[in-house]
């Protein structure tokens, strides 16, 4: 069941406009964070059109590089779901010039949108240099065929009906193929939790198929499947590792917090893999994650991106810790919370 957007005026969105793309060149990273989840409540073409202005705004004389808000951009776009969205997108994935993380994300946002439209494009980049782009063109292929097939239209049907966990469109479904809610509970049992840890953990198969595997851990959320999912921190590819610390800041398990700060604190981690982790952490928000935070905010050796997600992260944990009744605060009407 898809909530009502709500009605704004003129003058609000102009603002939420002004802040998201830093018109005034002094708006903090973490208050655009909060515009642009603000906007994305809209569900409507005007927040699209918004959006996609800020992909392209250095061509309009903004000088803004900050690849962890593009690739949040994307995201954001494959969220909404609507295809208006796709050329923007498009021209952003093509873009060699375009930070890797970024393209990654329009791929990724092209596949939730799910438009078979996509699959000629998104197949010019099976082979792309770049090894998280091509990746996620494998997968979001995989995802647009699925939801065009006889299991993917019934998930569509059943998450329609509302009452799941979690409201994101993922890049690839639970295993089951079915939404954990309650009418379908995660079957948390030892034997289960094995099978997709060894499914998750088999490099022989897609990464499709792995992911399905992941978020159906993620829909058990025990410890013993959080512990499974942080098995997948072994792996070599970043893309895939920066999927579970996405899952384990929509879980929000402190039992995942020693992983996620290990990974965190790695320098030779793949910095998409620590933003993802950081983020992950302020959206926990306990007490014991936020000297991490603070740490690689500041020290001069930090990543930009992991640094800016710090700096997102700790916007988190204060709202967190916060009596603020919403995250995306620039309306009065809606409730919508931050992906990492």
């Amino acid at each position: 069941m898809v909530a009502e957007a709500p009605h704004v005026s003129k003058e609000t969105l102009a603002s939420l406009e002004a802040t998201l793309l830093n018109t005034s060149g002094k708006v903090p990273l973490d208050k655009r964070y909060r515009a642009l989840f603000t906007i994305k409540a809209l569900q409507n073409e005007h927040a699209v059109d918004i959006i996609a202005k800020a992909h392209v705004f250095k061509c309009q004389g903004f000088s803004d590089d900050s690849a962890l808000l593009k690739h949040e951009l994307a995201y954001v776009l494959g969220q909404m779901n609507m295809t208006s969205a796709l050329p923007v997108l498009e021209s952003v994935l093509k873009d060699k010039q375009e930070d890797p993380m970024v393209r990654h994300e329009c791929a990724e946002a092209m596949g939730a949108i799910g438009s078979l439209s996509s699959v000629p494009v998104l197949q010019q980049y099976v082979d792309d240099p770049e090894r998280v782009v091509r990746e996620t063109c494998d997968i979001a292929i995989d995802r647009i065929q699925w939801a065009h097939s006889e299991e993917g239209q019934k998930h569509r049907a059943q998450s329609q009906e509302g009452d799941q966990l979690y409201t994101s469109v993922d890049p690839a479904p639970a295993t089951s193929g079915l939404l954990s809610g309650k009418g379908a509970p995660a079957d948390a049992s030892e034997s289960n939790i094995a099978k997709l840890k060894a499914q998750l953990l088999d490099t022989n198969i897609s990464l499709f198929e792995r992911y399905r595997a992941m978020f159906a851990l993620r829909n058990i959320g025990t410890p013993a499947a959080v512990d499974a999912l942080a098995a997948g921190f072994s792996d070599d590819s970043a893309l895939f590792k920066h999927e579970i610390a996405f899952v384990f800041g929509q879980l929000l398990s402190p039992h995942s917090i020693p992983y996620l700060v290990e990974v965190l604190r790695d320098p030779k981690e793949a910095d998409v893999v620590r933003h993802e982790a950081a983020e992950a952490l302020g959206g926990i928000a306990t007490p014991n994650v936020l000297p991490h935070l603070k740490e690689w905010l500041a020290r001069e050796d930090s990543p930009k991106i992991v640094r800016e997600s710090c700096q997102v992260a700790l916007d988190m944990y204060e709202y967190e810790n916060s009596n603020e009744f919403q995250y995306a605060d620039g309306l009065d009407t809606t409730h919508t919370a931050v992906a990492v």
